[in-house]
């Protein structure tokens, strides 16, 4: 199989390429190189013949349709986006250009390379998305994938909107369509801007560690490689026009994600009085979902998919990695908007 990766040199993106690799497929990563790309995520596979790479944007059309013409994928997994949320808050334009625009650009430039091509039965396009395009959730429940749309961010409704059209495009043209909608990802080579890196790299340079609010927002837990895995499942297995939530079945509180990492830095990279003492309570984001959790019973029951990584060991692995990879994170701290407060214009 030949799998087509529309943002393979970002964070999730480059986790499905490495493991696809490993896995004897051949990738061709689509990527426009935006601030939070990063080639050196894609290091350890750059040199295997499987693997290729174009520099290209998902809103070129003419673009994408020499990609589908040069390479004749099998399946196409977009993971092109615009996704940080206090960004989207600051300027919503880039979220709805590549996320409504540059995805209804690939499903057009997909369906004319599917339909020229017989539309053949095992092509699939296979669109990732977030549980954040289903709002906000009480104490109680979990979002399934018959749950209602309600976004609550310019980010998060430019993803619901991309939903909608891949949705349509199966429905109304036939093309084989696949949705996923993952809960919050950490891991290896996550950018440093979103929570779990900046904690990280705050603490180990003595800085203030923001929390929002109170800290007491909850999130599901997702490590990066089960996600991947969980793609890469459905992609090889799922029936055309199928959705997937998929969570790591791992609840936590803001909160208590920073005091857990300030402790395993403690152990780790000691330095005196606990990196806790660096916490610093912020003004909260505007619009900022109270809680997520997910039902992920169907790709259980369906596919056989279950997270193997619990959140205590994926925290552990993360700050590890974090702090043998300092070449990787130091050089993307210079770029636009890292270590800097986004978001907080609306309020």
């Amino acid at each position: 199989m030949t799998l087509l990766v529309t943002g393979g040199a970002g964070f999730i993106g480059s986790a499905v390429v490495r493991l696809a690799v490993s896995r004897g497929k051949r990738v061709v990563v689509v990527d426009a190189l935006t601030y939070a790309a990063c080639l050196e995520n894609l290091a350890t596979v750059k040199d295997s013949p499987l693997y290729g790479f174009e520099k290209a944007d998902i809103r070129d059309r003419a673009a994408m349709d020499a990609i589908f013409a040069r390479h004749q994928p099998e399946a196409v997994m977009n993971l092109a986006a615009e996704s940080h949320v206090d960004r989207s808050i600051d300027d919503p334009s880039p979220f709805i250009d590549t996320n409504i625009g540059g995805t209804f650009t690939l499903l057009e430039a997909a369906r004319a390379y599917w339909t020229g091509r017989g539309r053949p039965g095992g092509f699939r396009f296979h669109h990732i998305s977030t549980d954040e395009v289903f709002g906000s959730l009480g104490p109680e429940g979990a979002f399934d994938e018959t749950t209602a749309y309600a976004p609550n961010s310019p980010y998060s409704a430019s993803k619901a909107a991309s939903d909608h059209l891949v949705r349509a495009w199966g429905e109304t043209y036939g093309l084989p369509v696949l949705t996923t909608n993952c809960s919050n990802n950490y891991g290896p080579y996550h950018f440093p801007e979103k929570l779990i890196p900046v904690v990280i790299l705050n603490a180990l340079a003595g800085k203030p560690i923001p929390v929002y609010g109170a800290g007491e927002n909850v999130r599901d837990w997702l490590y990066v490689e089960d996600h991947a895995e969980a793609l890469l499942t459905v992609v090889d297995k799922a029936a055309p026009g199928s959705s997937y939530a998929i969570g790591g079945n791992a609840e936590a509180r803001n909160i208590d994600q920073v005091r857990t990492i300030c402790g395993i830095l403690d152990r780790l990279r000691p330095g005196g009085a606990s990196h806790a003492q660096l916490i610093e309570f912020v003004t909260d984001r505007p619009g900022h979902d109270a809680r997520y959790a997910i039902d992920a019973s169907k790709i259980r029951a369906d596919l056989g998919w279950t997270p193997s990584v619990t959140l205590e060991d994926g925290l552990e692995r993360t700050v590890r990695w974090y702090l043998e990879n300092e070449t990787w994170w130091r050089a993307l701290q210079a770029r636009d908007g890292v270590g800097t407060r986004l978001g907080a214009l609306a309020s």
